[in-house]
């Protein structure tokens, strides 16, 4: 099989491109990314001198690129997206353009060219907040941050290709990722790395939002059983059960590097902040899938990786 994955230099992407070379002798992989900010050719190391991998740089939104690469392809998996939300607060704009309007370009390129399968990577983001329970994947989208607003977008958008066109589209929605190769913008890697150094790890309002947490290994093994597996048509949530509040999480790297709690500094709360995520996972489950990696370990091998 032959797999078109964009995004694929950024954190979970270039995570999947890692899992699927390993996990699949017989498929081969072509990477669409504009190395923006977040993306980089060293996620990809030691993957790019396989020849099973193609690399391109190049944008989602470029129409004629696009197409070229889709229609050498038997299946498209769109990690390709701005994602931090803080940034999205700052200026809404680039999320729109990359997050709903890439994801049109590339929906388009499918449609025309028949592909067999079309992945979109969403986030629990879109439900909103959840102050009891869990979502499930028939829940409303109340998208609260501009951010998961356009994510939001893009799940619609890519569910009415397949209602209207059906074209043979997947979605799934997944927990905070943690592990290899994140930015360092977010939350575990920039704590890991301030905490090591004997900074002040800013938290956000009384550290009471909780999320929950998925090492980025699980989630692609998700995600690839989603690919080969799942029901066109349908939104699979994918979770882990590990839920964490922000000072938690916040205590556990300090406890992980050697930190002290002196080092908490609790800031101004951001604007729309959701106080809660978790998801219900029975449809991946069903699909023979379930989570491996405890947040305990995920964390030692993440801050493993970092330091």
């Amino acid at each position: 099989m032959r797999i078109l994955v964009t995004g694929g230099a950024g954190f979970i992407g270039s995570n999947f491109v890692h899992h699927l070379l390993d996990e699949h002798e017989g498929d081969e992989v072509v990477v669409l990314d504009a190395l923006t900010y977040a993306g980089s050719r060293d996620n990809l190391e030691g993957a790019l001198d396989d020849p099973r991998l193609e690399f391109v740089e190049g944008d989602v939104r470029d129409r004629e690129l696009v197409s070229e690469l889709v229609a050498d392809s038997d299946v498209v998996v769109n990690f390709a997206a701005e994602s931090h939300v803080d940034r999205s607060i700052d200026g809404a704009k680039p999320f729109v353009s990359t997050n709903v309007q890439g994801t049109q370009t590339l929906l388009d390129a499918a449609l025309a060219e028949d592909i067999d399968r079309f992945v979109q990577i969403s986030t629990d983001e879109v439900y909103g907040q959840i102050l009891d329970g869990k979502f499930s994947e028939d829940d409303p989208l109340n998208p609260r941050n501009p951010y998961a607003a356009t994510k939001a977008s893009a799940d619609l958008l890519a569910q009415s290709y397949q209602t209207t066109h059906d074209l043979p589209v997947v979605i799934t929605r997944t927990c905070n990722n943690f592990g290899p190769r994140q930015h360092g913008e977010k939350l575990i890697p920039k704590f890991i790395d301030k905490a090591a150094a004997g900074d002040s790890l800013p938290v956000y309002g009384d550290g009471s939002n909780v999320r929950e947490w998925i090492y980025v290994e699980d989630n692609c093994r998700a995600i690839d059983r989603v690919l080969r597996d799942g029901e066109a048509g349908e939104i699979y949530n994918i979770g882990s059960g590990e839920e964490r509040t922000n000072l938690e999480v916040t205590h556990a790297i300090l406890d992980a590097v050697g930190g002290s709690d002196d080092q908490i500094e609790f800031v101004e709360d951001r604007a729309g902040h959701d106080q809660r995520y978790a998801l219900e996972m029975g449809k991946i489950e069903d699909l023979g899938w379930k989570p491996q990696w405890s947040f305990e370990d995920g964390l030692e091998a993440t801050v493993d990786y970092y330091r």
